[in-house]
């Protein structure tokens, strides 16, 4: 699946219609939440901790059809906690959906 940088946007639209206000608090709401996963992966000692980190990270990307963050989210869940190269892919994503 090719990645669309406009993909969070145009799935919100598509839920909410032209509710350009609303689009913005959901916006923000998935923001609030990713970044809140992020810090829950950078914050990670154990393998546990990371491994739900990254799957809920996924989950809520899931929820949208972001799948370039699907894919960043999924690859951290196989790698060991801490894996610098998965948090610099799940990074890059989330920079990159925000525009």
């Amino acid at each position: 699946m090719a990645y669309d940088p406009g993909a969070l946007e145009a799935t919100l639209a598509a839920v909410v219609g032209e509710q350009i206000t609303l689009i913005a608090e959901l916006r923000d709401a998935f923001f609030d939440s990713a970044d809140g996963h992020v810090a829950a992966l950078k914050g990670a000692t154990a393998q546990p901790v990371w491994d739900q980190a990254a799957l809920r990270l996924r989950s809520l990307a899931a929820s949208f059809g972001l799948q370039r963050m699907m894919d960043a989210a999924r690859e951290a869940a196989t790698v060991p906690c801490g894996d610098a190269k998965a948090m610099q892919r799940i990074e890059r994503a989330l920079t990159a959906l925000r525009g």
